[in-house]
């Protein structure tokens, strides 16, 4: 009974599979947040618009990085190799440390900063009857995917010329126009209602906070893979103290 007990305790560590699973989420995630990065900073240069080199790179860091500590999480669980888990706690640590504080610092101020930015430039393209085509189509887009149409006082912003994504067919969106007041769209033609600034703002902001929620998500999950990972230290240490114990003079298989 005893030459049992002692095999069970030694063979037992539990958190082996869940550390393992828990560390190929953490793979898609980085990939994930990493995938997102690099799309956010393509559109950001080709609007032309500044990039903090620093705080591109540090994320670009982070999540590499996580993604590599990661796959040496999984073989030193795999292996039971305590020298990878102990490197993949200390960067989880120091990586969970680094994006928690960054996101928590930085929100308020890039939130307003992003927010604004995008408001101030659609505001400028005001009026829309003299706006450029490049404008246009960016408006075009918008007005489709949101569905909406103007910016500040609906449809009335276009002037005569009433575009053709401003013309509405889903029920309790739309306004019937009467008379001849726009020459883009026939009598009693039906457009939407509402403008588009409000909608598109609050779409920003609602994928704004879902972005710094997923940043902040990660941290504490990485803190969480932090403590799984010093725990399955210990019950590998504790499962190499008990096969040295069992090979040698302490104890003899088969002895009792």
């Amino acid at each position: 009974m005893q030459r049992s007990a002692v095999v069970v305790v030694a063979d037992k560590t539990s958190l082996k599979r869940p550390f393992i699973f828990a560390c190929a989420v953490n793979m898609a995630l980085c990939f994930f947040m990493l995938t997102m990065t690099v799309a956010g900073h393509r559109d950001l240069l080709q609007a032309g618009q500044l990039v903090s080199n620093v705080s591109v790179v540090i994320l670009y860091i982070l999540e590499i990085g996580c993604l590599l500590l990661s796959v040496l999480g999984v073989i030193g669980a795999c292996k039971g190799k305590r020298w990878c888990l102990i490197l993949f706690a200390a960067g989880m640590a120091a990586a969970s440390q680094t994006i928690i504080v960054k996101t928590a610092l930085s929100y308020q101020d890039v939130y307003e900063t992003g927010v604004v930015r995008e408001e101030s430039k659609l505001l400028a393209m005001m009026p829309l009857t003299g706006t450029n085509k490049a404008n246009r189509t960016l408006l075009y887009s918008i007005q489709a995917h949101f569905k909406c149409c103007g910016l500040v006082e609906g449809y009335k912003d276009w002037g005569t010329n009433l575009p053709a994504s401003c013309h509405c067919q889903y029920p309790g969106k739309c306004i019937r126009l009467r008379g001849t007041a726009t020459l883009g769209a026939p009598k009693n033609q039906y457009v939407y209602q509402e403008p588009c600034l409000p909608i598109y703002v609050a779409a920003l902001k609602r994928g704004f906070s879902l972005a710094m929620g997923i940043k902040f998500g990660s941290g504490v999950f990485w803190v969480v893979l932090l403590v799984m990972s010093i725990k399955l230290m210990v019950q590998i240490e504790r499962k190499q103290e008990f096969m040295a114990l069992l090979q040698s003079n302490r104890y003899v298989p088969g002895a009792f």
